[in-house]
């Protein structure tokens, strides 16, 4: 069955070597998104790119592969998504975090916990 929804999609744009308490970051995050039953997340590795500080950050370079990108999508309704923004806030150290309206189509009729 094809369902189809509107939605919010999340972008959450952060440095590989962020931390919150002690494990990476995006980690952190996704586990709050799964605790707090969002639709879904996914953790994308970025080879290039830079942030406010200007420094590039690459696999190209030896030295210079630390810190990759990291931009992290979550899906879902708006209110869910606002909740979440609301409870990470605390974690959250620098990055960017962006959001914009999606349609949702979906071909799944059951979640699977």
């Amino acid at each position: 069955m094809k369902l189809s929804r509107d939605a919010m999609l999340l972008r959450i744009f952060i440095g590989e070597d962020d931390k919150a308490d002690h494990k990476p970051l995006y980690e952190a995050i996704v586990l709050k998104a799964r605790e707090m039953h969002l639709a879904g997340a996914t953790v994308l590795r970025g080879p290039l790119g830079f942030g406010h500080s200007s420094v590039l950050h690459t696999t190209k370079i030896v030295r210079l592969s630390q810190d990759l990108p990291i931009v992290i999508e979550i899906i879902d309704t708006e209110e869910k998504i606002n909740g979440f923004v609301d409870a990470i806030e605390s974690i959250m150290g620098s990055g960017l975090m962006t959001l914009e309206p999606v349609k949702v189509v979906q071909y799944a009729t059951e979640r699977v916990d």
